[in-house]
């Protein structure tokens, strides 16, 4: 439970961050900020993760509002449960934690999730992001090095 300060900086830089974009940008206009590599971009995304099934017709809304919520009970519990030697594997699931709640608060007050980060080479874009979206990403990598770093006793 010791780590549900991180969650909460995650949810609180995400959720400030998505109203200062979604108040200060224009959608789709991006703003250089970076002129070779990184924009911000105002978007909305009712999808998944790439805006996978953004054109679904309005019923993933709910689908991934359901989802993230059960998903997020889930990793809260396991985190709970967790023992306090383990603080990779803890630090990784808390961040994923703040960005599965911070992503459900916009799905489900807005119906989707707003993105802003933009980061591209050349004319080749990433799909736009958001504070929440590289926290899950960071806490992905901290449970991958976790899995390939734990001694395990044979």
């Amino acid at each position: 439970m010791r780590w549900l300060w991180l969650t909460a900086v995650v949810v609180v830089l995400d959720q400030i961050t998505k109203q200062w974009a979604d108040r200060t940008l224009d959608y789709f206009q991006p703003v250089a900020v970076i002129d070779c590599f990184f924009n911000l971009t105002l978007l909305y995304n009712k999808g998944a993760a790439f805006s996978f099934l953004s054109d679904a017709g309005g019923w993933q809304r709910w689908f991934f509002t359901v989802l993230s919520a059960v998903v997020s009970v889930v990793i809260f519990i396991w985190l709970k449960k967790l023992p306090a030697d383990k603080k990779v594997l803890a630090a990784g699931l808390a961040l994923i934690l703040g960005g599965a709640i911070g992503n459900l608060i916009d799905r489900s007050i807005y119906g989707h999730v707003i993105d802003f980060i933009d980061v591209y080479y050349q004319n080749r874009h990433w799909p736009a992001f958001n504070i929440a979206d590289s926290a899950i990403t960071l806490g992905a990598a901290c449970l991958l090095f976790d899995m390939f770093t734990e001694k395990r006793d044979d």
